[in-house]
């Protein structure tokens, strides 16, 4: 039976490794830029396959965060005794700063990157990707390159429908449930954008687009052991994923967020 120190040990150097092979895949993705113009068609049947059918996901959780934003956000103005005024100001910098960016990212980690994972892992499994080399087509570009570019474009494109469609949840739940005028919501949120906040959620949704699809085919590259294999390569692109966005949100918050 292995020791506590060595269960440790063990796990420590498996996650250094892991991060090493995923910096490497990103490499070998930076790398594949330069042939970009052979993958145009592929990049944009991945834009509609990863980002276009990913909307209706999106619109549908972005609705029940908006609403539920301005809900609590009521809830907690009462309770503390603040005027009403400000709840569309509160719920469009929740939103655009942080619910929109974060929660898009996390379900689009979800719904794609596990689908990235799986089809790469299967495709290794099966040994089509070692078909793919073995007939001098670079799998990198040919499979990694058009779905990392699709994440790094669409999770963006994503976030900007999902501030839309949860601020009209947030105004909805603001004038029906909570009696706030939807001009005097629609004012607050006026009076409190600012173009830097949704810029700097605009670049958070980019990072989180580039981790979703690097991990995802990351895994999907070093899956082993057939379809029990592939089931636990998706699992790990989705918690990977998830944990470095939170992580690198927090870093974002530190740099373009100062107090």
């Amino acid at each position: 039976m292995e020791s506590g120190l060595t269960t440790l040990g063990r796990r420590g150097v498996n996650f250094v490794s892991k991060m090493g092979g995923i910096t490497l895949m990103l490499t070998r993705f930076l790398g594949s830029l330069k042939e970009i113009h052979r993958s145009v068609g592929l990049i944009f049947e991945q834009l509609y396959t990863l980002g276009v059918k990913s909307l209706p996901l999106i619109v549908i959780i972005s609705v029940f965060v908006g609403a539920v934003s301005a809900w609590q956000a009521a809830y907690q103005f009462k309770f503390i005794g603040a005027p009403l005024r400000y709840l569309g100001q509160a719920v469009g910098k929740a939103v655009v700063i942080e619910l929109a960016p974060v929660l898009s990212a996390i379900v689009f980690a979800g719904r794609v990157g596990a689908g990235i994972t799986a089809e790469l892992g299967t495709m290794r499994v099966t040994e089509q990707i070692d078909a793919l080399e073995s007939m001098g087509i670079n799998p990198v570009r040919y499979l990694v390159m058009p779905r990392v570019l699709a994440c790094l474009f669409m999770v963006p494109f994503l976030v900007v429908f999902a501030n839309f469609i949860a601020i009209i949840g947030g105004l909805v739940v603001s004038v029906v449930g909570v009696d706030v005028s939807s001009e005097t919501f629609l004012n607050g949120f006026r009076n409190s954008f600012q173009i830097g906040d949704f810029i700097n959620g605009m670049i958070k949704a980019a990072v989180f687009g580039l981790i979703i699809g690097v991990v995802g085919c990351y895994e999907g590259f070093n899956t082993r052991g057939g379809a029990q294999g592939v089931g636990l390569a998706t699992t790990n692109s989705v918690v990977i994923s998830s944990v470095l966005i939170l992580v690198f949100n927090f870093v974002f918050a530190l740099i373009l967020f100062r107090i």
